[in-house]
């Protein structure tokens, strides 16, 4: 026997999974999730630490093949694959079929040595196409070239966090500006202070890890300030089914039985999953970890006695944590007056505060629909809140979100922009939903 094919072969058992949602994938993304962490695979936030590129969702409804999911799979290194999931995927056989591409190509002769040129990358609709866009800027040259913004102080929980992991792999979303040697050119441009200093454009975003998926942002930064912001996001498909995380206050809304503890279960997992986030971007990987595990949890119906134990202590574990309100306190400032002039309900109004106000809100609605979780009287049909606010409004309250970024995050630092993002966690599935009324396209 080969030791050297054993040893890769034993290595790629639990391969490294890299997930890119994109828009309308959230249940998928979901199932994704939920089967990495049974089968504890390692799930990874940058391309140079992935065996496997998960793809949730149909890359063909973003109307051309996504090239910047090309770029990512470059940026793997050898041997890597890469597994697309659409919304009637078996979630389990595609992760087993992709840990054998794996796994294969780790046993198999190097050949020539190259990359992924010669690599058949299969589509939304279950055909293969060639991955070869040599054309296309190589991704680890744009997360070498931020990671020049992003010499912060270190701030992990022991002492600090770790800004600088924050923004990583900002660089998914690069085919939009000029460019010499892969490098975005930089301008002039007035400062706060009317200093004439170098200002470089810089996306980030879609398809970075723990952020609203489909989301891009193109920052014009001087030094590692920002100083504007046009906010941006991938094609928004036709909802076949409402938003996930608004499903049970759209179908009371059209007359069907929705129990207030279906829909007070939605919301839990919902926030569990925005605070879940947030704290994986501030370097809380520890404390994500459970909050993730509840909310698959109370997705699969676990009932209220339980869960609650662990997640009152959870919440409270949070809320104790000095150094985390030290780190994010102050950042993404939305007084409830600005919030409610541009149309923001939900908890980012209630909260009326900053990043870490609008986490404690997360927390406090959490625990407050634990009460209810096993409530089986049915939910009001005018009862349209949910988890990011009203849904019968004249838009959606993701829209909203999206609309107070640009003031959120002008003035703030690069490395923090991410926790501003988080702390909102804006649903782009529901930019599909119809005004008003609140139901999905068809």
């Amino acid at each position: 026997m080969d030791l050297r094919a054993f040893l890769r072969r034993t290595a790629m058992s639990r391969p490294a999974v890299l997930v890119v949602t994109l828009p309308g994938a959230t249940r998928l993304r979901l199932e994704v999730e939920a089967e990495l962490r049974r089968r504890e695979w390692p799930v990874v936030g940058a391309p140079a630490a992935a065996d496997l590129l998960v793809v949730c969702g149909d890359p063909a409804a973003q109307g051309a093949w996504p090239e910047w999911l090309d770029d990512i799979e470059r940026s793997m290194p050898e041997p890597a694959a890469r597994a697309v999931m659409g919304e009637s995927a078996r979630v389990g056989g595609a992760l087993d079929a992709g840990r054998g591409e794996v796994t294969g190509r780790a046993v198999a002769p190097r050949g020539d040595g190259g990359r992924h040129e010669d690599r058949a990358a299969p589509s939304g609709d279950g055909h293969h196409r060639p991955a070869d866009h040599a054309e296309h800027m190589d991704h680890a040259e744009h997360m070498d070239h931020h990671a020049s913004h992003m010499d912060h102080q270190d701030h992990s929980p022991g002492g600090h966090m770790d800004h600088t992991g924050h923004m990583d792999h900002a660089g998914h979303d690069m085919h939009a500006m000029a460019d010499i040697a892969g490098l975005p050119m930089a301008e002039r441009a007035d400062d706060r202070d009317e200093l004439r200093l170098d200002r470089l454009h810089v996306p980030i975003g879609p398809g970075l890890t723990d952020w609203p998926t489909g989301l891009i942002l193109r920052l014009a930064l001087q030094g590692d300030v920002v100083q504007g912001v046009e906010v941006d996001h991938l094609p928004v498909p036709p909802a076949h089914r409402p938003p996930f995380w608004d499903e049970p206050w759209l179908r009371a809304a059209r007359g069907e039985e929705v129990t207030r503890g279906g829909a007070a279960r939605r919301r839990c997992a919902a926030h569990l999953d925005s605070a879940g986030r947030l704290l994986a971007v501030v370097g809380w990987d520890d404390v994500a970890a459970p909050f993730r595990r509840l909310r698959d949890e109370l997705l699969a119906g676990a009932s209220r006695t339980e869960v609650a134990g662990e997640v009152h202590r959870t919440v409270r574990r949070v809320g104790r944590s000095r150094v985390l309100r030290w780190s994010i306190a102050g950042l993404g400032r939305l007084p409830a007056d600005t919030a409610r002039a541009a149309g923001v309900s939900g908890p980012a109004l209630a909260a009326t505060g900053d990043a870490y106000d609008r986490l404690l809100m997360w927390l406090g609605e959490i625990e407050r629909g634990l009460e209810v979780l096993d409530d089986t009287r049915p939910l009001a049909p005018d009862d349209r809140t949910g988890p990011r606010g009203r849904l019968d409004g004249p838009r959606p309250p993701s829209q909203a979100l999206l609309d107070v970024l640009p003031d959120l995050l002008t003035g703030v630092e690069f490395a923090c922009a991410r926790i501003v993002v988080a702390s909102l966690d804006p649903d782009l599935d529901e930019l599909a939903l119809a005004p008003v009324t609140g139901a999905a396209h068809a």
